[in-house]
This record gives C-alpha cells, structure tokens and sequence, in this order.
C-alpha cells in the first residue's frame, strides 16, 4: 500500500489527527490567492443566495396560503357537520317531546279514568245517610232493648228484695219461735 493511502486510511480512522492536519494546513491555505477563491467557491455552493431566499419565502407563502385554504375548508366542513347535527337534535328533540306528550295525555286519561272508577267505587251521600239512618235505627232498637233489660233487672231486684225479705223473716221466725215457745213454756 502507498504512502498516501496509509495516511488517508489514518485520517479517516483518527479525528484528532484530521484536525492537528487541517489546523496545519489551513493557514498556509489561505495564504495563496487561488486556493482561497477555491476554498470561497465552495463555500458559496452551500450558501444560500437572495434567489435562494426569494423562492423559499415564496414557496413558504405558498405553502402558508395553502394551509389557510385547507385550515378555512375544514372550518366550514366542520361547521355543516356540526349544523347537521343541531338539526338532527332538534329533530329528534321534538319526536321525544311529541311522544312525551302522547305519554302525558295516556297518562292523564289513564288517571281520569282511574279516578271515575274510584269516585264510582265510594259511597255518595245518599249511600252514606241511608247508613247513619240504618245504624240510628239499630242504636234506637239496641237502647229499647236497653231499657227493656233496664226494667227487667228492676223488676229481678224487686222480686230478689222480697224474696230476701220473705227468707230473713222466715228465718227469724224459724229461730225466734221455738225460743219464744221456751220462754214462754219455760217460765
């Protein structure tokens, strides 16, 4: 292998080399007219030039108009989808309320009918003062018999009086007359 292959295969291998090699080389570089015009030509193909600026800022506000374009279509198809929904809501915001009120309304006959069962189901007024009259007439014919049982017992202790009476006398005379007989036949 040459020489000048060895010391490229080294260059490339060792970075610390490559550097001390270009810190050596550069100064002495510039130091010729014609290498620094070569070193400047190359330096300027990178760089970016006033065209190169001009186009890029025209492709930028290109693409930014583009951008704002596509941004603005989105806007607007999003805003007919979200109108589309509100319109679908509402849609389906007044069948609910119509079935809600069809809902009320069976409910509401429902209920009348319900409460015309009830009413027809409790007693009227006339229903109520036939049975104040019936249980007056039980509470007459209860308070007759009362009265009657009342006499009854009367007439139970009047018998029960004399009875006790006839019992207390008999009893007395069954005592006092064999004592009487004695004092009497004994003196």
């Amino acid at each position: 292998m040459s020489t000048g292959r060895q010391l490229l295969e080294e260059l490339r291998k060792d970075e610390e080399l490559r550097r001390a090699l270009a810190e050596e080389l550069l100064p002495e570089a510039l130091r010729h007219r014609e290498l620094r015009r070569v070193i400047l030509v190359a330096i300027s193909r990178e760089m970016a030039t006033k065209d190169d600026i001009e186009s890029l800022r025209k492709a930028t506000k290109e693409d930014i108009e583009a951008l704002r374009r596509a941004t603005k279509e989105d806007i607007e198809a999003l805003k007919e989808d979200v109108k589309n929904d509100i319109e679908s809501l509402r849609r389906e915001m007044e069948s609910l309320r119509k079935t809600i009120e069809e809902d009320i309304e069976r409910l509401r006959m429902a209920t009348k009918e319900d409460i015309e069962a009830l009413r027809k189901e409790m007693a009227t007024k006339e229903d109520i003062e036939r049975l104040r009259a019936y249980v007056d007439a039980r509470l007459e014919d209860m308070s007759k018999r009362m009265d009657y049982l009342n006499e009854r017992v009367s007439d139970l202790y009047g018998v029960v009086k004399t009875s006790l009476v006839a019992i207390v006398v008999t009893l007395a005379s069954t005592i006092l007359t064999p004592l009487l007989l004695k004092l009497l036949l004994g003196l």
